[in-house]
């Protein structure tokens, strides 16, 4: 398991990018993910210009990392559908975290693996680059 500071540190010259944007309690959980999943993760408060606008924090990687952080997401997904007992009887416990036959890495929304159309989800529509 990474420590913040050996997230810290290793992010320190890295490009990052947001992965999620969420409530701190939730991005502070998500960071704890990653980082138990040895994915160096950082949150960051995003500066809001607009009068009476809550605060919005985002997860910050490095791009390459975005992937496991989609896969990690959606097996705790999957884990609190299984958790409530909401996966319907008969239904295969597979994971939708793993990759097609073509590589692809399945879209964090709803699990399709296929390429992207002009950056989005060939299926949901959900925005990834």
């Amino acid at each position: 398991m990474m420590t913040e500071q050996e997230a810290t540190q290793v992010l320190s010259d890295a490009e990052l990018v947001p992965c999620a944007e969420m409530a701190l309690m939730d991005a502070r959980r998500l960071v704890e993910a990653c980082l138990g999943a040895d994915v160096p993760a950082l949150v960051h408060r995003e500066a809001c210009e607009k009068l009476g606008c809550s605060p919005k924090f985002q997860v910050l990687v490095r791009p390459e990392d975005g992937p496991r952080v989609a896969a990690l997401l959606q097996q705790r997904w999957m884990d609190s559908i299984h958790r409530e007992g909401l996966m319907p009887t008969g239904t295969p416990g597979q994971s939708l975290a793993a990759p097609a036959e073509d590589g692809e890495p399945p879209c964090p929304a709803c699990g399709t693996a296929a390429p992207l159309v002009a950056g989005a989800c060939a299926d949901c529509g959900l925005q990834l680059e």
